[in-house]
């Protein structure tokens, strides 16, 4: 069974005549937002290296700056969905002191990100962000959690060594593209050579990133910079990534099997809606991505208002039943139900 059975019942027309004034994006919203967050998280950056090791200021700062660096880092996702050649100076200022020292440059999840939601890619095998976890074994979702504390380290040879080594080796550089160049959780998806949305120019990214890792870690080999520095970059992106890594297990009902094709309304029942407290759930889940499943009804929507469209349509729809289907009451709720419905299946295949 799919979510997609009761879609002829979606109230989808009235509820996007109910939020067609919340399509454009707020530019001040988004340079105060992101400009604040990566501030902090530098900041904090510069505490956690020189604080006392092990100590509560230290342990403070590297939580401070995880979070922000966190927060700024996820404003990715609204990259990807910029309407073309808008927000060009936003994009460089988050390249250039966010995306490419963390090694994750906006190439790696344009066009990548905007297959996601096309109705005839969504939930398939050529899905790079989907993995029906629902219908297979829970383990699995464990072992993607736990793959977050080496993450990190493949970032660093795809740009550190694959990038200079596909630049020597031209068939090398086909393979790198394909199977290393994307910020996806299917190992198996192979990016297309057309995945390029807004950033046409990705290879200036790339070399920026392989310049940033190789200049660092030059540093710290000649003392110019502590070892320090690399061991803390590690660690605040482990938890980014082990914080995303529950986030997405929340974002969607992963009830979808590879070879059925989904309309938007489907999606919408396959995605979770996690409102949370505006404090905590921000935390985990920030830049309006507790929203998951509204924001698969209207992409365009920036996340400064999809707080707003959530409670016009549970408010003002005439019949929200299904539109509150996709609700959870926070990330345990979420986890816990995707957990058990694995965990029914692996007992009881469909």
């Amino acid at each position: 069974m799919t979510t997609d059975t009761t879609n002829r019942n979606f109230p989808l027309q009235e509820a996007r005549t109910l939020v067609r004034g919340l399509m454009t994006p707020n530019p001040r919203i988004y340079w105060v937002d992101f400009l604040f967050h990566i501030t902090l998280a530098w900041a904090a950056f510069a505490v956690a290296l020189h604080a006392p090791t092990f100590s509560l200021w230290q342990l403070a700062a590297y939580l401070t700056s995880s979070l922000a660096f966190y927060r700024a880092v996820i404003f990715i996702h609204e990259l990807a969905h910029f309407k073309k050649g808008t927000f060009r100076l936003f994009r460089l200022v988050w390249n250039l002191i966010c995306g490419i020292p963390l090694l994750v440059p906006s190439f790696t999840y344009d066009g990548v990100h905007n297959d996601h939601h096309k109705r005839d890619v969504y939930g398939t095998g050529e899905d790079g962000e989907y993995i029906p976890f629902a219908l297979r074994k829970p383990l699995g979702m464990v072992g993607y959690v736990l793959l977050s504390f080496i993450l990190p380290l493949f970032f660093v040879i795809r740009f550190l060594l694959l990038t200079p080594l596909s630049w020597l080796i031209p068939p090398l550089r086909g393979l790198v593209w394909e199977r290393a160049s994307s910020l996806t959780i299917n190992m198996a998806y192979q990016r297309p050579a057309n995945a390029v949305r807004n950033d046409t120019r990705w290879e200036w990214q790339e070399f920026a990133a392989f310049a940033f890792a190789a200049t660092v870690v030059t540093c710290v080999a000649l003392g110019v910079l502590s070892h320090k520095v690399l061991l803390l970059w590690y660690t605040i992106t482990t938890l980014m990534f082990f914080l995303n890594s529950l986030r997405t297990l929340a974002a969607h009902a992963y009830r979808n099997p590879a070879d059925h094709k989904m309309t938007v309304a489907g999606q919408y029942l396959d995605s979770i809606n996690v409102p949370g407290n505006l404090f905590i759930t921000a935390l985990w889940a920030p830049v309006g991505l507790r929203y998951h499943a509204t924001h698969h009804l209207f992409p365009q929507m920036p996340y400064h208002n999809l707080g707003k469209a959530h409670r016009i349509l549970v408010n003002d729809l005439s019949d929200n039943a299904l539109y509150l289907e996709t609700a959870r009451t926070g990330l345990w709720d979420a986890l816990r139900r995707i957990w058990r419905e694995a965990n029914a299946n692996c007992v009881f295949p469909r």
